[in-house]
């Protein structure tokens, strides 16, 4: 080595950090591609074999997915409506075609070497193949010749690719293996069923959602059954009418501990309520463990244990409400504790938002535990029981006192325990991680750290590192191929879980999860932050240690010396006794030697090779770096690197500061001045030896003074630290000087410019009118003029002063300091002036608003400031919160225009913003104001994505956030760009541009100037994936295709067409893809606009029905797309001339026959005239006689009616009959009429107020007794018969078998359905799932006729059922609500019919609303009040107001209903039972009848007696009296019947005339009888306040009592409704009116009896007619059309029709408006009824008369059982027999007919 050099060690660190953020941390190790959609995979853990089932395939993969077998599976014939064909004896009819089979279950079981595959045809049908070769069956199943096959055994998956199905194989304690299944059920009602095919229901009439089936192939006969006996014990099954609102769509099914959970979401709750979870865990307990029970080795229930919670991602509204994917995991819960286990869970929400969340199992267990002791112990809203389910124990959790549960009741439940049960409040917890498109997830636990691995839709794998606080710690992503999205099932590979198996739609991947020999260094490789790699720093056992997370790297510190002496930093293991070396590169090294081997710290040296050993320093440089790695044992701990340099080179490279550059370097070099070297090592011999850089020569340069140019000068320099030798070698020069020379000529406009140079050292001079060097300018005159100012600005500024003014003129100064500028009398500061504050004279700007006031955090919002002297100073700036400026784009003295910035936060919500002037920070109030930025606008979708070559398309842009939007505009890549159109908050539109050709390109928006690209979460991750070049976060897909094409329809070029007629063009279109909608194109023939009449696929017709007129002859025919405009045509315009000759001749005619009408009309109107006259004065009598008639009859009814209404509030109220008269009245209103008028007669007993009668007992209200003759095994015959009844199959084909039949008349339908709704009355619940059934099935048969016919009248027995089903749950409603204005208007009938004459005979009255009982006589009747005493019943004499016109008979009948008016009706005496007598002034008595002695005769016939008749004068005072029944002889009268020798009617008047030639003297006039109509109307104005308020209690909700029953029913309408495709409002209406108003309303309207112990007369029957009437065309959505012959009972309440039709719509829509009514609460209110009235019907007698139809129709019942499979495998038909013959040994004798 040279003497000049020394080898140095300088510390160059630790290598620096590879942190390639790029480098991907997965690596896809293998691929397999299928041609087919992929279903499911499955990995065997001992083989390693992946078995893949695709859409028809099944694949056999080795652990490399490599092809091993494959099996063909489908296409296959099948038919959704038919069974499997592995079913026996099961034909089917439907035509049967190719089908694709869909795998929807893959499962392993290598106890018994099979794989269990199920596919979607053949109704779900599972096969068991071998697991050594899938190509192979394992199981033939069903057996050859096996009959006893049932479909439940064939019907395990779902049979449809979009249903879902999931599975598990366990083994029961008993080693029975178990085939756990949850399917989605896919049969009628459901979108997956074939529509119009309900009947048809063959696939899930009797599958259950979730069931344990047996899958032990050494028993055949029971395999793929519900093995537990009874085999209900073993399904969860959903009974079929709540089945709509229990849409289940599995997710995944596994075990954990002894449990089985499944994870579904609810479809059915998904849309109405956003911000609730519908995802859901439920969780079985599995017999797995010893036997519980010595009955059987599985005796626990399935629903006995079942519970289910929701699951809630998310919190305060911001919920992700559908579960995606869930994969249980044990990770590290925190320092110093073990394992803790966890569920993680992928959820979703609109716009394709998705979380990850976790949920503690401890957490779901406690849970589990509480709602059990809740339930059994304090029931709470907290926890319910499923009574949805079949397999149930009841409807509600039962509070059992202190019963205390054992640990296994709380996990499992118990058979005595209320089960299945449902958690009401959801499991909660936050996001642990946000972005778009998850749709899988998969765990590991990984050196104290979660793992998490999550698929996405757009085909990327993340892989999440999270720390023991759920905080992310690092994320990388793999692109996966075909950007194809990720299953929701991925598993790690068994025997190693470095590699984790991925399925994507085409493709089953096995990933790498870590790619951890990329990092080649220990601080790369924990600087990447991978939870799988750590850095091993010894790779002997003996000595390894793995580093990984916050440890040090080991890293050297080198010493100078001969040798290299090594400090070691950082985690590495003692190294005594270890070989330890220094490798210089490979194959060289040196023996290190340890000095310190303990401790963080430890040194060690080595010693250098030799020089030659080293690479040449490089040509020009003066050092070499050496690197050295430290060995242990041959293994690298720790490497780093030492310079070797040459001091006489760098001496050497710059030679002309040689000396500075050898004593300036990083390492020590000494200056040998006399050799001019630069040394290594100091030679003490030498003297002259410089070590510091300001010991080296060097040269100075003195000021020179500025030279004009042309001129010469001299100037000196001085050299310091200079020696003889230094001039010998002449090198070291440091410093160059300068020298300024200048030009006066330039740069001088002026004078005062030209002697302001004298301060730079210029010597110039102003003469000749230019500036020269002094020295041309002698001798020097005056020098300059006076100055000259020609603009200053600005000309304002704030009065805090600060602005910047400039001054522009000629000769303003030679130097600043010499200048002095005054604004009035204030100087300025300096010269670019800046102004002083001053309080006067000085403008004060203001602001005043801004618009708008919010904008987008992505910034760029135009926002405008006004004020006041905005424009004012040199300098004016908006701040925004003092750190960001708003970038002014236009300024006036009023207005400012700016655009705001971004804000610098993501969550920045209100802001200041300032006008601030001159530099000066904002602290004034009138200048400052507040700005909002909201959540960014997001868009969600364009539509349509297609448009045509010419462009002009409107594109609607759909999503949020629009008002914040003030200019959009639409870049498509490649194309151009168009501004848009902003409509609403959630719309805009655009119109794209034209393109050159067909093509698909992306498109973005640029939203207030600012590239729109999205607005969620955004990560490296992301960024990388838009490297990729995909579509991402605002790229939305716009594909351009050829533009439309059109003809005419027979494609003439020429079309000929005579003005004056309308035109109307048929057009073709050329069949496309670009939807177009009949608003997008437009027709123009010419300058017209053609419009557009009718439009399909194919064609479209327009029509112009104007003129055309042209000077041209031929119009074009155009039609416009966008800017797509092509002319299909021309039209030629024909000639005119016969036309207009027709016109005239035409015209005359008619001029002619006007004329000639015009002398007609003028003849007859003045003959009209008179007789106009004339009828007008008897017209406006007439009308005056109505208005004061009615006016005096409202005012005297509204009188009595509010004497009535406080009776009624004063008595017991209103006479109500009770429920079960009130049941018996409506389901059997004919049998009832007769029991009243025939069966039963009425009996009397006495009280205080005479005989009264005494209510008839119905037989359906009796005990039932059976006779003497009755064997004991009838009871039980009607037991069996009843539970029979409650068994759905057997009720359902009972009734559809009795229906059948022809001889089955209506009459026997009804009665049956009442029987019916009796026997049920306990249980409504089940009688109302019944009726749902049955209307199911109405309804598909008349939706296949014609749908609005339905429930128009009462033919079957669901109609009648449906009817009772209303009346009972409408009586509270009907007697709390309706009832009161109901009886108030029956009363004021009853009230104004009483006001005027009634016929006696005829009963037709002055008063009524039916014409048909209009009394068409102007009979004058004057009213009286008479005193009335009743005797012996102990009550003071009332006053009794009655006409002159009444009969004896009707006076009783007005007395008795004084008297007796706070009672019922049933309870009054009756006319013909009193007798009256009048005591006259004498003190004689006169007993009074209706035909006596003194009875008129006239005709031949005798007039009943009346007030009149009698002379009973104002006040008389009379008495009754009850007759004695048995002393009743015919002296004693009855009130008169419709008999011919009675007189229709007495007039007062006529017994004073004694001859008919004075009837022309009567008071009568002489008018036809139609003119008493207007009595109609007369009682209709009375009468309308009261229907009013009956009508409005009818179509009103009560917000304390809603009719629950109505909203539950008509929402089962729309459902149906929806399920089958029918849109039309009208039907859906026509639906609702039929089953409410028109079935219950006017049922109660026109029978008041059924409700009220009332006197129904047949002349308030009549009135009720018309208002029933009124109701049903209130109801109807026909229009009325009414003429003058229609009848009157429409035309009374025309008028009042179009509102009543009103109130009856917002009726509907209020209960649509109504919250959904859920299963549970319906059928609570349901139990609440029964309870109610339990026990108010004799049940027995109406079975025994639902068994006299079951026996008469007994071989058509027992048909239709044996024929029906359901029935049939339950024996039902056998059972039925037994009830015949149990009945038949004695026949029980009925006392009456029910």
């Amino acid at each position: 080595m040279p003497p000049s050099m020394e080898i140095a060690v300088l510390l160059l660190g630790v290598l620096a950090l590879e942190t390639r953020r790029s480098a991907s941390a997965l690596h896809i190790q293998q691929a397999f591609t299928s041609p087919n959609h992929t279903n499911n995979f499955v990995v065997d853990p001992v083989s390693r074999k992946v078995y893949l089932a695709t859409v028809n395939t099944v694949y056999q993969l080795n652990g490399t997915l490599s092809l091993e077998v494959e099996q063909r599976t489908g296409p296959v014939e099948d038919n959704l409506l038919c069974h499997a064909p592995q079913l026996p004896q099961a034909p089917c009819e439907h035509p049967k075609s190719l089908t694709d089979n869909y795998n929807k279950l893959l499962e392993l079981d290598r106890e018994q070497g099979v794989v269990v595959v199920c596919g979607s045809v053949y109704q779900g049908f599972c096969e068991l193949r071998k697991m050594g070769n899938v190509s192979e069956i394992a199981v033939e199943f069903p057996p050859q010749g096996e009959k006893t096959v049932f479909p439940s055994m064939l019907n395990i998956a779902a049979n449809h690719p979009n249903a879902s199905t999931v599975g598990l194989i366990f083994r029961s304690h008993g080693g029975n293996t178990r085939l756990l299944v949850g399917a989605t059920y896919t049969g009628a009602g459901t979108q997956f069923f074939p529509k119009n095919h309900s009947k048809e229901d063959l696939r899930f009439e009797n599958t259950p959602e979730i069931a344990i089936r047996s899958l032990n192939i050494k028993d055949l006969s029971r395999l793929f059954t519900y093995d537990i006996n009874p085999s209900e014990d073993n399904v969860f099954k959903i009974k079929q009418e709540v089945k709509p609102k229990n849409k289940l769509n599995f997710v995944h099914a596994f075990i954990q501990k002894t449990y089985s959970y499944i994870a579904f979401n609810n479809d059915a709750k998904m849309g109405h309520k956003e911000s609730q979870p519908n995802s859901m865990l439920s969780r079985i307990c599995l017999d797995t463990e010893s036997r519980r029970k010595s009955s059987g080795p599985d005796s626990r229930k399935l629903t006995e244990s079942y519970i289910q919670m929701p699951l809630q991602c998310g919190s305060n509204g911001d919920i992700y409400n559908r579960l995606l994917s869930v994969y249980p995991a044990e990770i590290q819960a925190g320092p110093g504790r073990g394992p803790e286990s966890y569920l993680f869970g992928v959820f979703s929400k609109a716009d394709r938002e998705s979380a990850l969340c976790a949920f503690r199992f401890r957490d779901i267990e406690e849970e589990i535990r509480q709602a059990r002791r809740n339930c059994s112990n304090s029931p709470s809203s907290d926890v319910q029981v499923l009574d949805s389910v079949i397999q149930g124990s009841g409807a509600a959790c039962i509070q059992k006192g202190n019963l205390v549960l054992q640990p296994e009741q709380l996990d499992c439940g118990a058979a005595h325990l209320q089960h299945p049960l449902a958690l009401q409040r959801p499991l909660r917890a936050s996001p642990l991680y946000e972005n778009q498109g998850l749709t899988s997830v998969s765990v590991d636990s990984v050196h104290n750290h979660t793992v998490v691995f999550l698929g996405t839709s757009n085909g990327r794998l993340c892989k999440l590192t999270l720390l023991l606080n759920m905080t992310l710690a690092y994320q990388r992503t793999l692109k996966l191929p075909a950007s194809e999205a990720v299953h929701h099932i991925m598993t790690f590979d068994p025997n190693d879980s470095n590699f984790l198996y991925v399925m994507t739609s085409h493709h089953m991947l096995r990933v790498k999860v870590a790619e951890c020999d990329q990092w080649k260094s220990c601080s790369s490789c924990l600087g990447a932050g991978d939870a799988h790699c750590g850095w091993c720093t010894l790779e002997n056992s003996h000595l390894g240690q793995l580093l990984w997370g916050n440890v040090h790297c080991p890293a050297e510190t080198h010493s100078p010396s001969s040798d290299v002496g090594i400090l070691i930093n950082g985690s590495v293991p003692d190294l005594i006794g270890s070989r330890v070396e220094c490798e210089y590169r490979p194959g060289i090294s040196t023996a290190a030697t340890l000095h310190l081997d303990y401790g963080p710290a430890q040194i060690q040296t080595c010693p250098l090779l030799p020089r030659e050993n080293y690479r040449p320093i490089p040509p020009r440089t003066d050092h070499l770096t050496v690197s050295v790695a430290i060995k242990v044992n041959g293994t690298s701990v720790v490497s780093g690197s030492f310079i070797i340099y040459d001091c006489e080179r760098t001496g050497a490279i710059h030679p002309k500061t040689s000396c500075m550059s050898c004593l300036s370097t990083r390492w020590k070099c000494y200056w040998d001045q006399e050799n001019h070297l630069c040394l290594s090592s100091k030679d003490e011999t030498k003297e002259n030896l410089l070590e510091v850089s300001t010991s080296c020569p060097s040269l100075i340069a003195s000021d020179v003074p500025p030279s004009p140019s042309g001129a010469a000068q001299d100037f000196t320099l001085s050299l310091i630290t200079v020696y003889l030798w230094l001039f010998y070698i002449g090198l070291c020069v440091s410093l160059v000087p300068l020298v300024e020379v200048y030009n006066c000529g330039v740069g001088s406009s002026d004078c005062s410019q030209c002697w302001g140079r004298e301060d730079q050292g210029h010597l110039c001079g102003w003469c000749e009118n230019s500036c020269r060097p002094r020295d041309d300018c002698q001798p020097i005159t005056d020098p300059c003029p006076a100055p000259e100012i020609h603009k200053i600005s600005p000309l304002r500024g704030p009065t805090e002063g600060g602005t910047l003014l400039t001054v522009q003129g000629r000769n303003l100064g030679q130097r600043p300091a010499g200048v002095k500028i005054f604004i009035g009398d204030v100087p300025l500061l300096q010269l670019v002036c800046a102004c002083l504050p001053e309080r006067e004279g000085v403008l004060v700007p203001k602001l005043l608003s801004m618009e708008p006031e919010k904008g987008s955090r992505a910034g760029g919002t135009r926002v405008t400031l006004r004020g006041e002297h905005l424009d004012i100073g040199s300098q004016v700036r908006v701040k925004v919160n003092d750190t960001l400026e708003c970038s002014i784009t236009e300024k006036t003295d009023e207005m400012i225009e700016c655009v705001m910035p971004p804000a610098l936060q993501a969550l920045t919500e209100s802001v200041a913003v300032c006008v601030e002037f001159e530099d000066h920070p904002c602290k004034n109030s009138e200048l400052s104001t507040i700005y909002t930025y909201e959540k960014n606008p997001t868009i969600s979708s364009i539509h349509p994505k297609k448009s045509f070559l010419s462009g002009g398309r409107t594109i609607t842009v759909s999503g949020r956030g629009f008002d914040l939007v003030q200019s959009v505009t639409m870049q498509v890549r490649e194309i151009g760009q168009m501004d848009c159109l902003v409509l609403s908050s959630s719309t805009i539109i655009c119109r794209s541009p034209a393109s050159t050709q067909s093509q698909e390109t992306s498109v973005q928006f640029v939203l207030n100037g600012v590239l729109y690209t999205g607005d969620g979460p955004s990560s490296s991750d992301n960024k990388q994936e838009e490297e990729d070049g995909d579509l991402h976060k605002g790229h939305f897909l716009l594909e351009y295709v050829e533009d439309p094409q059109f003809f005419t329809a027979n494609k003439e070029k020429l079309i000929k067409h005579h003005s004056g007629e309308p035109l109307t063009l048929i057009i073709n279109k050329v069949p496309s893809d670009l939807e177009l909608m009949p608003e997008e194109y437009s027709v123009m023939i010419g300058s017209y606009p053609c419009n557009i009449s009718f439009h399909n696929d194919q064609l479209f017709h327009c029509t112009i029905n104007g003129l055309l007129s042209s000077s041209e002859s031929e119009l074009p025919v155009t039609v416009q797309v966008g800017n797509f405009h092509h002319t299909i045509a021309k039209v030629q315009l024909g000639g005119s001339e016969l036309a207009i000759v027709v016109s005239i001749v035409v015209c005359c005619v008619l001029l002619l026959l006007c004329t000639v009408a015009l002398v007609v009309y003028c003849t007859k109107s003045r003959r009209a005239e008179r007789y106009w006259q004339k009828t007008l004065l008897q017209m406006e009598e007439m009308e005056s006689q109505i208005r004061e008639e009615i006016r005096k009859g409202f005012a005297e009814l509204q009188t009595d009616m509010t004497d009535l209404t406080k009776e009624l509030n004063r008595s017991q109220g209103i006479p109500f009959l009770e429920y079960k008269q009130f049941v018996t009245r409506t389901f059997f209103p004919k049998m009832c009429s007769d029991y009243e008028k025939s069966l039963v007669q009425p009996t009397y007993e006495n009280d205080s107020l005479g005989p009264r009668v005494v209510p008839e007992t119905h037989p359906l209200l009796q005990d039932w007794q059976a006779t003497n003759t009755t064997r004991p095994n009838i009871e039980e015959g009607i037991t069996l018969f009843s539970t029979l009844l409650n068994n759905k199959h057997f009720l359902i084909t009972f009734v559809h078998a009795l229906e059948q039949q022809k001889d089955f008349a209506v009459r026997d339908r009804c009665s049956l359905a009442s029987l019916l709704t009796i026997a049920l009355h306990g249980k409504l619940e089940y009688y109302t799932s019944i009726m749902k059934d049955l209307l199911v099935d109405l309804i598909d048969a008349s939706a296949s006729r014609n749908p609005k016919l339905m429930l128009r009248r009462t033919e079957s027995v669901v109609e009648k059922m449906l009817t009772n089903w209303m009346s009972i749950c409408m009586y509270s409603y009907l007697k709390e609500t309706v009832g009161e204005p109901f009886f108030l208007l029956l009363c004021a009938i009853k009230q104004q019919i009483n006001k005027g004459s009634i016929d006696a005979i005829t009963g037709k009255a002055r008063y009524t609303l039916n014409e048909e009982w209009l009394l068409r006589e102007n009979v004058e009747a004057k009213p009286q009040n008479i005193n009335v005493s009743f005797q012996g019943c102990g009550m003071d004499s009332l006053s009794v107001r009655v006409m002159n016109t009444d009969t004896i008979c009707q006076v009783k009948e007005k007395i008795i209903e004084a008297f007796y008016k706070n009672l019922p009706f049933s309870q009054w005496p009756r006319a013909e039972d009193v007798d009256l007598e009048w005591f006259d002034s004498g003190s004689n008595s006169r007993l009074l009848q209706d035909l006596d002695n003194s009875s008129v005769m006239e005709d031949g016939r005798k007039k009943l007696n009346t007030v009149f008749h009698y002379q009973i004068p104002e006040g008389a005072s009379l008495a009754m009296s009850m007759k004695d029944i048995k002393g009743n002889t015919l002296e004693r009268g009855t009130c008169p019947s419709n008999t011919p020798t009675l007189c229709r009617f007495v007039l007062p008047h006529d017994e004073l005339i004694e001859t008919k030639k004075a009837h022309r003297h009567s008071h009568r006039k002489k008018v036809l009888p139609e003119i008493y109509l207007t009595r109609l109307l007369s009682t209709k104005g009375t009468l309308q306040k009261f229907l009013d308020d009956l009508f409005q209690a009818i179509l009103c909700i009560p917000p304390e009592r809603p009719p629950l029953a109505v909203k539950y029913f008509f929402d089962f309408l729309e459902e149906q409704a929806d399920k089958r495709g029918i849109t039309d409002p009208d039907t859906l209406h026509i639906w609702k009116t039929n089953s409410l108003p028109l079935r219950f309303w006017v049922n109660i309207l026109k029978n008041p009896q059924f409700v009220f112990d009332i006197d129904k007369t047949d002349h308030m029957d009549a009135c009720l007619s018309v208002i029933a009437q009124a109701f049903i065309d209130a109801c109807s959505i026909s229009d009325l059309q009414l003429g003058k012959d229609s009848p009157t009972n429409k035309l009374l309440y025309a008028k009042e029709i179009p509102e009543y039709k009103k109130r009856v719509q917002c009726y509907y829509k209020q209960i649509q408006d109504m919250s959904p009514l859920s299963e549970q609460e319906m059928n609570a209110h349901l139990a609440e009824e029964s309870r109610k009235y339990r026990n108010e019907f004799n049940t027995n007698l109406a079975l025994t008369e639902i068994y006299k139809y079951a026996k008469r129709y007994r071989n058509q019942v027992v048909n239709a059982l044996e024929t029906n499979p359901t029935a049939r495998r339950t024996q039902l038909h056998h059972r039925f027999e037994q009830v015949i013959a149990l009945m038949e040994d004695n026949i029980y004798e009925c006392c009456s007919e029910a």
